[in-house]
């Protein structure tokens, strides 16, 4: 495969590059997202290797099979490190194309996120989601899953498994029409210890750190559910939480 050389910052591809890895409105405009490193390419020709569209790295590093009409550019070492997101740049930056999104199909043992807007957590969430094979949707408001810090803190979930994407009406809804639980996490007067409710069959809404669960899932859920853990507590980290719910949702 045949390689183009870019040296400068101001060639079009790099800036498009640039654009991808800051503006959410550029990768849905485009159809198309960003990630950096060799792992992460490799996660994404194992899985998806068909909407992998261009590939950018060092001359030292080394790619693997790439499928063929991939576009393939090579920068020097001090551009890599201009334009990648990381402070030790793995060599390799690739887009793919973002994934058609169906209408919402929705099924029991479904992780929801309300409000999630940390990358860092969402990214860990579809992690430890894809660890267990459990679906997640995303409503308006979350991180874009398709953000670099969230592919990257997800270590390739977004490739095997990809999340979602429903407004909160859309996801109420279906929970009804298909019979489904809709199961908050949230601490109300009426919330159960999460260790004696079966959630397999639920819907279980995870809120953001600071915020919770809204009031648009508080007021429509069939139960809340709670954590036990000591008083002066205040809360647990977001993607921990979800991965005590998604433990229970396993059992």
């Amino acid at each position: 495969m045949s390689r183009e050389r870019i040296t400068s910052r101001k060639n079009p591809l790099i800036q498009h590059l640039r654009r991808l890895l800051t503006d959410r409105s550029a990768r849905e405009a485009s159809g198309e997202y960003i990630a950096d490193g060799t792992k992460l390419l490799g996660e994404a020709l194992r899985w998806t290797p068909d909407s992998l569209l261009t590939v950018v790295a060092t001359p030292s590093t080394e790619l693997g099979r790439l499928p063929p009409g991939v576009r393939l550019a090579e920068v020097p070492e001090d551009l890599m490190a201009w334009l990648s997101p990381m402070k030790s740049p793995q060599g390799a930056l690739f887009t793919c194309r973002l994934p058609r999104q169906a209408p919402l199909a929705l099924r029991p043992g479904t992780l929801i996120l309300d409000g999630l807007q940390d990358p860092g957590n969402v990214g860990t969430i579809l992690r430890t989601a894809d660890a267990w094979d459990c679906p997640v949707v995303l409503t308006p408001g979350c991180a874009d899953p398709y953000g670099p810090k969230t592919v990257r803190a997800s270590m390739g979930a977004v490739f095997r498994t990809p999340p979602q994407q429903a407004d909160h009406r859309t996801v109420a809804e279906a929970c009804r029409a298909q019979g489904i639980p809709l199961v908050a996490t949230a601490l109300t007067d009426t919330a159960e210890p999460i260790d004696r409710v079966d959630l397999s069959g639920a819907a279980v809404v995870i809120g953001s750190e600071g915020r919770g669960v809204g009031a648009f899932f508080c007021d429509r859920a069939d139960k809340s559910v709670v954590i036990p853990m000591n008083p002066r507590c205040e809360s647990l980290n977001a993607a921990v939480a979800a991965t005590v719910v998604l433990w229970q949702m396993s059992r």
